[in-house]
């Protein structure tokens, strides 16, 4: 009955789809063989490996230098420690690749600083050889730490959250962690089943984009004792921390710099998510305060469109005639307006004027160019990163809450 056969994998920096020799195995009987082997295909070398040992199996890695090759493994094929079929680089490969411990290689890519410059420019070589990808979820038991940060955004369609989102993207990595991204829609059922989803991955930290409203999820989010940030927004009762803005206030100030400019009988476009009707009641209540009431509003689904900005118009000015301002939930709503007033033969803003609210990239550019508040999207990003980092990492910080801010953009079209 034939002995079981000797695994021996070989690590050939070859090119890919490129033959390779089998030569190198460790059996000292075993010289010049000559099996060709396709990268990445195992065979049977018949040759004069020790007696009772069996013939030797090699497994070719395709990778991407010529004139290198290095044996990595030697274990019996029916040992169950044997690597698993799907023939996956380990942190020992690497070790035996780098000519260091595996500990070093753990070093090297988790705390980097700990290993000289010429220690890490032998793992970073023997990683990217063999290509090898930490095994995440396994240094997160031992460490007790994922490295990887969630973030809920109601929608990756519209722009206006993707400043933040580019920030915190690089804050973090600056930091040493990946961002999970979630998009929850406008809705708390949805929000709800994400943050069941994500708190059952642990991750180093979890931000939201507004306030968690669900009495539900804040129960689950305090109970998970997971760095929490929410964003956008502004509550005097956060979950943990939390970095973001007044919309009732930029509603505010958006109707007193209309009125301040002689506008009287203003409409609302919004749209029917919690922070641009915030702005509305803001907004409303400052034109209030001056005599002006029952302001028109027409409201869209959010995330807002273009055409929801055409649409509003065209019912706003069928119904009210007389209007002479249109202050939008959104930059897209706004630009949409201004392209029916176009297309209905009128000028803006000298006919009706048009406001906005993001800053979005193509305001400027609009015609007229847009006026509009603009949000430190950036800022409310390296913020929630500096928040989560400093907590998973047991820094001490000061102040939980962060107060952005926002800034007006006066342009042409009000």
């Amino acid at each position: 009955m034939p002995t079981a056969p000797c695994l021996q994998t070989i690590l050939a920096l070859v090119p890919r789809k490129r033959a390779f020799a089998a030569s190198n195995c460790r059996h000292a009987s075993l010289t010049g063989g000559t099996t060709i082997i396709q990268a990445g295909q195992i065979a049977w070398v018949r040759s004069a490996c020790p007696a009772g040992s069996g013939p030797c199996i090699f497994r070719v890695l395709p990778l991407h230098r010529d004139g290198f090759s290095i044996p990595v493994t030697d274990t019996p094929a029916g040992n169950r420690g044997a690597r698993r079929g799907s023939g996956g680089i380990t942190l020992d490969d690497v070790a035996r690749l780098a000519g260091v411990s595996a500990i070093t290689v753990s070093r090297a890519l988790n705390t980097p600083e700990r290993v000289s410059p010429d220690t890490r420019e032998k793992v970073r070589l023997a990683v990217e050889h063999t290509g090898y990808v930490p095994n995440l979820l396994a240094g997160g038991l031992a460490s007790n730490r994922s490295r990887l940060v969630a973030a809920l955004v109601p929608t990756i369609a519209g722009p206006v959250f993707l400043e933040t989102i580019e920030a915190l993207t690089d804050a973090l990595a600056r930091r040493g962690y990946q961002l999970m991204l979630g998009q929850s829609g406008y809705g708390e059922s949805r929000e709800d089943a994400l943050i069941d989803a994500i708190v059952g991955r642990r991750p180093d930290g979890i931000v939201l984009t507004g306030i968690m409203r669900s009495e539900g999820g804040r129960r689950r989010l305090l109970a998970s004792g997971i760095p929490v940030v929410e964003t956008w927004d502004l509550t005097p009762t956060p979950v943990d921390m939390l970095v973001g803005f007044s919309h009732e206030q930029v509603g505010e100030v958006a109707a007193r710099f209309l009125m301040d400019k002689g506008y009287r009988r203003p409409a609302v476009v919004t749209g029917d998510d919690h922070r641009a009707i915030q702005r509305r009641t803001g907004f409303e209540r400052a034109f209030a305060e001056r005599g002006i009431h029952g302001v028109p509003v027409f409201t869209v689904p959010a995330p807002t469109t273009l055409g929801s900005g055409r649409e509003a118009l065209r019912a706003l000015r069928l119904a009210h005639p007389e209007l002479d301002v249109l202050a939008c939930s959104s930059d897209v709503l706004a630009h949409g307006a201004i392209v029916e007033a176009h297309a209905e033969g009128l000028s803006v803003p000298r006919d009706i004027a048009v406001m906005g609210f993001g800053d979005l990239a193509f305001a400027r550019d609009a015609h007229p160019a847009i006026t509009t508040v603009r949000i430190d999207g950036t800022g409310i990003g390296r913020q929630a990163a500096a928040f989560i980092a400093d907590r998973a990492e047991g820094r001490a910080f000061g102040q939980k809450v962060v107060d952005i801010g926002f800034s007006l953009v006066e342009r042409a079209s009000a």
